[in-house]
């Protein structure tokens, strides 16, 4: 049939062959087109699916930033302390809260240090089937000082981690989560409050802006090392006098009259009268001895409104003080107040070694000595010493400060102690209350204590006679009214008794060999500071 085979156009007529010849190139250049396109569609699947791998966080649900803790639930899991990451531990999974001390990433994986009060510990996240890059961007990002859970595997090392407490252990962090954050710029780094004097001729920080940001400056290992072995002279000073049969009493703070019978006072407005800060806990210990009590201590605020700006004079400070009745002679309380002395000297040697030795990597000094029995001389033979010395001074004259330092330094090169009692002070530099010696008036029956040449407890018999405690009130100038009661209490039969008041945070510096009370105070107050 004509016409068979031929293919029509779309306009009903037959093709010519050079139309057939374009068209069936148009079709091949379509389906190669189609063909590269599905090409091209495949390939990006793949590169797709191979991205989407790339970038899954296989930590997902192991890392970020906890809600607020407001006690929603109680999780059963043991917490470690950083004290106790030890090789024992060795391939045990434990969970730590603590400091986020510093950071450095460094390509897959974040070395971080991890502190707790006075320990630290290393601890390495690095990517692999379980640490994805993101939780390792995360850990890196985490400002310092904030607090974290983690979660790792402790490792020991083969090389000791000089930069940390806990030297032969690593923990491999599996979770890291943050509990509270800190402030991405703090005023103050710790690594700069840690840093001893003249380090590389880096900076260090002074003492007003370690005071003004006391609550960063307490957190270095050195502060936690203070107050832990300041904590120590208080705890020994409880239990060798608990041991002696003393009770422990708790002393008003607000009094009518100064205690001391002096005008450095702080005075207080009291309803429609006034009233003073006691600047001793003096009267009242005497008053329990009155009472029956024997032997009584306390601890407690004492308060002294002195314009000192030094480097050991506070204006608050706490007080260990102790009064006792004895038998025959007042150096039955000299020497049981020098027994305990070597009793917290000891303790602190035995049991907090480790502090000492931290606090002395920041602020290096002489281990401390003493003597057992503590060494005890009078105040004439004190003055000897200070006149071969080449000091012009009369022999009832009081000691100043720098006389106070050069017998130290006499006493230490003579007797090789850092502590001494000097005895028998001129009654005219005593209180009121300092019983006279019996055989020359010109002395006293009273006692000062000295650390490194810097007195630490000033201490008497005091007088237990009434009428003859008003003649020596009246002779310093005291108003007997106000001191009524106090008198009054020895009206009803009083034993002999002695006894003294210790400076703690004085004790702590010196015994640490430190340059100012200040660094023994957690929030000193001075008569240019009552923050923070």
């Amino acid at each position: 049939m004509e016409g068979q085979g031929e293919v029509l156009g779309p306009d009903g007529q037959p093709m010519s062959k050079k139309a057939l010849k374009k068209q069936q190139k148009d079709a091949e250049k379509a389906a190669k087109k189609a063909a590269y396109k599905q090409q091209n569609k495949e390939q990006q699947s793949q590169e797709d699916g191979a991205h989407e791998k790339e970038n899954e966080d296989v930590s997902e649900g192991r890392y970020g930033t906890l809600p607020l803790n407001q006690s929603q639930e109680k999780v059963q899991r043991k917490i470690y302390k950083i004290c106790e990451l030890t090789p024992e531990l060795a391939d045990k999974k434990v969970w730590v809260r603590a400091r986020l001390h510093t950071s450095r990433a460094k390509g897959k994986q974040c070395f971080f240090v991890l502190r707790q009060q006075k320990w630290t510990v290393q601890a390495l996240a690095a990517v692999g089937d379980r640490i994805s890059r993101q939780m390792v961007k995360f850990i890196a990002g985490v400002p310092k000082e904030s607090i974290v859970d983690v979660e790792g595997t402790v490792r020991g090392v083969g090389q000791k981690i000089e930069a940390c407490t806990q030297q032969d252990v690593e923990l491999h962090v599996d979770q890291v989560w943050v509990v509270s954050t800190a402030a991405q710029r703090l005023p103050l780094q710790i690594e700069d409050l840690t840093r001893p004097e003249g380090e590389n001729d880096l900076a260090t920080v002074n003492q007003d802006s370690r005071l003004d940001n006391r609550i960063l400056d307490l957190r270095t290992t050195t502060s936690q090392s203070i107050f832990r072995l300041e904590a120590g002279v208080c705890r020994l000073f409880r239990d060798i006098l608990t041991q002696n049969n003393f009770v422990e009493i708790h002393t008003p703070k607000i009094i009518p009259a100064a205690s001391e019978g002096g005008a450095n006072v702080f005075e207080v407005t009291y309803f429609k009268s006034k009233a003073y800060l006691a600047q001793s806990p003096q009267l009242y210990k005497q008053m329990a001895i009155c009472a029956e009590f024997d032997r009584v201590f306390t601890v407690g605020a004492v308060f002294r409104a002195e314009d000192s700006n030094t480097h050991r004079h506070l204006t608050e400070f706490v007080g260990l003080d102790l009064e006792m009745a004895f038998n025959f002679h007042y150096h039955e309380v000299v020497d049981l107040i020098g027994d305990m002395f070597v009793h917290i000297f000891k303790g602190l040697q035995t049991q907090y070694a480790e502090e000492i030795e931290m606090v002395h990597k920041q602020f290096p000094a002489e281990p401390f000595k003493f003597l057992e029995p503590s060494l005890r001389i009078d105040y004439a033979e004190g003055v000897a010493l200070l006149r071969e010395a080449g000091v012009e001074m009369e022999e009832d004259e009081d000691l100043s400060t720098p006389n106070e330092k050069l017998l130290g330094r006499l006493v230490k090169a003579k007797y090789d102690t850092d502590f001494f009692i000097l005895d028998k002070f001129p009654l005219a530099v005593r209180p009121f209350y300092t019983m006279p010696d019996p055989t020359n008036s010109k002395w006293s029956n009273s006692y000062d204590m000295f650390m490194r040449g810097e007195e630490i407890l000033s201490g008497a018999q005091r007088i237990h006679d009434p009428d003859f405690l008003t003649k020596r009130a009246l002779e310093h100038g005291c108003e007997l009214d106000k001191i009524k009661g106090y008198i009054d209490a020895f009206r009803y039969g009083a034993p002999p008794h002695a006894g003294g008041g210790i400076g703690l945070e004085r004790v702590t510096m010196l015994y640490l060999g430190l340059d100012n009370v200040r660094k023994t105070s957690l929030f000193p107050r001075d008569p240019k500071r009552v923050t923070p």
